[in-house]
């Protein structure tokens, strides 16, 4: 039962809009009847954490077990310290049993052991204890490293085989990655490579995005609590741009009824979710703070890199494709490769690799705008060839991504532009060999297509024109931009090679074509 979003208000309790545990992972249920270990991993805040406190409370409300989440993330202060995380987790689940198990559930003394061998001890001396099968969720265990973590998964595998009555009947390992992905401080990789440690498990599960038919109810709930109404344009709108990932839906939801429509009275209609998605992308709090990490992980760069660039991913390990499509970064495309996961995250993504290129950005004024505040497309082509020879070359250098370090800094001037008042959305996927941009200020629409001259390729202008044919014809405009990156050795520099020429595209569109 992931929390949904909250409209409390100064005199009003919070408001929790919650779906099922079960509902969502329907194979739970039979799991645990079959005492089985497992992993429940997916991408931080998206609702595992409540959804396990609900499936806990819910399973020892039944009757059936005794049944408790957990954490150990305390645990992750002692990487070195095995001792000090295994007695700083037994402290923490003390105090969680004492507030959400009644008094003969909760556990016995812990017994006293050595240290790498508390955490088994306890558990088989409270399932011993307990008048019902007890069933343990551990959540955030990826949060720890090194020894800690392995001695606590050898502890769990080794009292397995006394289930139910020396040892948890079921038990589950609840973060971000799976077993094999949980990082590690020795053995010269950052990562386990294997589920050896816990190769107890029957099964890795993945807490799935909602449906349209599930961000529906949630709105409906809504709607039930307070009366204020979605239209049904609204709802289909907010699952098009999220794709059900449970932040998201969350985010949106608490823009559109704390900030844009607080009136109960007042519908929530398709151009509210509109201005609630723009809010959420420029303010970028959609949980960047670990999106921001993964994306400088090499494992992560190799896949992220060539699908903004519309390359090809070449030899990439399935695996790391896997993970990123598990942490919710990426989807497959139906008609094959690799998109970003929601409309939203494709925003999201580039922007945030921008940022270093964008911090780096000069001053820079505004000398594409009109007196009266209107944009005029040929001042700001003159003032993108001026910027680009005068900031091109060291700007490039300030970008994570080497391969698409053109493209950010590109993103980054044309952010500059946007904050007075426009917006920019992007289209790239693997193996398209471009990247759409399309810049909307005021009454101006702008599209400019992307493209890398690389070594050993052909001069990518004649494709280049064609392809922003297609994308002009589909957005209504007769002209646009062609970027040409040249991305060959031994060039002259940035300064020297820009220019700009005007050339007409197989339908009769003025194409302006810049290399750079």
């Amino acid at each position: 039962m992931p929390r949904w979003f909250n409209t409390a208000g100064p005199c009003k309790a919070d408001i929790h809009y919650m779906l099922s545990p079960l509902a969502r992972l329907p194979r739970l249920d039979r799991l645990i009847a079959q005492q089985g270990y497992f992993v429940i991993h997916a991408p931080r805040q998206t609702g595992k954490t409540t959804a396990m406190l609900a499936l806990a409370e819910q399973l020892t409300a039944s009757g059936q077990y005794t049944a408790i989440l957990v954490s150990a993330e305390v645990g992750a202060a002692f990487p070195q310290d095995l001792g000090a995380a295994e007695a700083a987790m037994l402290d923490a689940w003390r105090d969680a049993a004492k507030f959400r198990l009644p008094p003969e559930l909760q556990p016995p003394p812990w017994p006293q052991a050595a240290a790498g061998q508390r955490i088994g001890r306890a558990l088989s001396e409270w399932a011993q204890q307990s008048p019902r099968p007890l069933v343990i969720l551990i959540d955030e265990i990826d949060s720890l490293q090194g020894d800690s973590l392995i001695s606590v998964l050898r502890q769990l595998r080794s009292g397995f085989p006394n289930r139910p009555q020396g040892f948890p009947q079921a038990l589950a390992l609840i973060g971000v990655r799976d077993v094999r992905d949980y990082k590690v401080a020795a053995g010269g990789s950052n990562r386990l490579n294997t589920a050896s440690p816990f190769n107890i498990k029957i099964e890795s599960l993945t807490l799935p995005n909602f449906t349209p038919a599930e961000v529906t109810e949630l709105y409906n709930q809504h709607t039930a609590e307070t009366g204020q109404p979605f239209t049904a344009e609204a709802t289909q709108r907010a699952f098009e741009l999220t794709q059900g990932q449970p932040w998201l839906i969350n985010a949106l939801a608490r823009q559109l009824v704390e900030a844009i429509v607080p009136n109960p009275q007042q519908p929530i209609e398709h151009a509210h979710v509109e201005q609630a998605k723009e809010i959420l992308i420029q303010r970028q709090d959609t949980h960047l703070d670990s999106l921001a990490s993964l994306l400088r992980e090499d494992r992560v760069r190799v896949v992220i890199e060539p699908m903004l660039a519309g390359q090809e991913l070449g030899n990439i390990p399935p695996d790391d494709v896997q993970f990123l499509i598990d942490l919710g970064l990426i989807a497959r495309y139906p008609a094959g490769g690799i998109v970003p996961a929601n409309p939203i995250y494709r925003e999201v993504l580039p922007r945030m690799l921008a940022s270093g290129p964008q911090d780096s950005l000069p001053t820079i004024y505004p000398s594409w705008l009109t007196v009266d505040g209107k944009l005029d497309s040929e001042r700001l082509l003159q003032a993108f060839l001026d910027f680009w020879r005068q900031h091109g070359e060291p700007l490039l250098k300030s970008a994570a991504y080497h391969e698409i370090a053109p493209h950010l800094v590109l993103m980054a001037f044309l952010h500059r532009v946007v904050n007075g008042g426009g917006t920019l959305t992007r289209e790239y996927a693997i193996g398209s060999d471009r990247m759409d941009l399309c810049l909307q200020y005021g009454e101006v629409t702008l599209a400019i297509e992307l493209k890398v001259w690389r070594a050993g390729r052909p001069d990518p202008m004649k494709a280049g024109l064609a392809q922003l044919d297609r994308y002009l014809a589909g957005l209504g405009l007769t002209t646009g931009w062609l970027i040409i990156f040249d991305r060959r050795p031994e060039l002259p520099p940035v300064a020297e090679r820009t220019t700009v020429e005007w050339v007409c595209t197989p339908s009769d569109r003025s194409i302006a074509v810049i290399r750079g």
